[in-house]
């Protein structure tokens, strides 16, 4: 690797006695695991509060169809529905 600077190659050459310092049975996500983990769990209660404020503010009553409000005319005054 002659194209290597001098401090890529001391930065790979610790990373690798790093890597086998660490016990395989044992390696953890860590601290940037914990945050975006964190972030996923923030970002979803943001989302369930905003999303309950809004489902708070639909109405739910529903109209009478015009088909079946002037059937249910006809039908208490005797008319024919013809």
């Amino acid at each position: 690797m002659p194209d290597m600077s001098a401090s890529a190659h001391l930065a790979m050459t610790h990373m690798a006695t790093l890597a086998k310092e660490l016990d395989e049975n044992k390696v953890t996500p860590g601290v940037l695991g914990f945050l975006v983990f964190a972030a996923l769990a923030v970002g979803v209660w943001a989302l369930m509060k905003s999303m309950n404020r809004h489902m708070g503010r639909v109405n739910f009553q529903e109209k009478p169809e015009p088909d079946t409000a002037a059937g249910a005319s006809r039908k208490q005054t005797g008319g024919s529905a013809a």
